[in-house]
């Protein structure tokens, strides 16, 4: 009983703190509509609801592998996954507050690159939680792509 309320807490705070950079950076939304952006660009909406549920899935296998392991017995995930994570808030940072698309983009490879690595060393705890980050590492690496385009649109 007691793992699986320290599963729920590591979900609840995992997800909390993935959230935050939407409050700690907030995106200045006539800038960014300002920019000029490829047609294949998501809408605001969309990439909301897209890292909401990717934040979900983060924090589902954050959870699946705690369960399991607790933090002692999977360090080098825990590890990486606090690497990804610093990386992930950091491109709100340069993004909207710097409004350094390169830095951001920079970041952004950085943010596919970990969660690639992520979804790696998760599978040597469970092959589910290394499934559910699948759809993040396929959203980073769009959203890299995405990312270093605006910035080449807007040198």
């Amino acid at each position: 009983m007691k793992k699986i309320f320290g599963a729920i807490a590591v979900f609840v705070i995992t997800y909390a703190l993935f959230s935050a950079a939407g409050y700690l950076f907030p995106v200045d939304q006539e800038w960014y509509n300002s920019l000029k952006k490829p047609d294949w660009t998501p809408s605001g909406n969309a990439i909301g609801i897209i890292w909401a549920i990717l934040f979900a899935l983060i924090s589902l296998s954050a959870a699946i592998v705690y369960a399991a392991f607790s933090f002692k017995g999977a360090k080098s995930f825990w590890f990486t996954l606090l690497i990804n994570y610093v990386l992930n808030q950091a491109f709100s940072y340069f993004q909207f507050t710097q409004k350094n698309l390169l830095a951001a983009s920079l970041d952004c490879l950085l943010v596919a690159i970990t969660a690639i690595v992520l979804l790696i060393i998760a599978k040597k705890y469970s092959r589910i939680a290394s499934y559910l980050l699948l759809p993040y590492f396929l959203w980073s690496a769009f959203a890299t792509f995405l990312s270093f385009t605006i910035n080449s649109m807007n040198l």
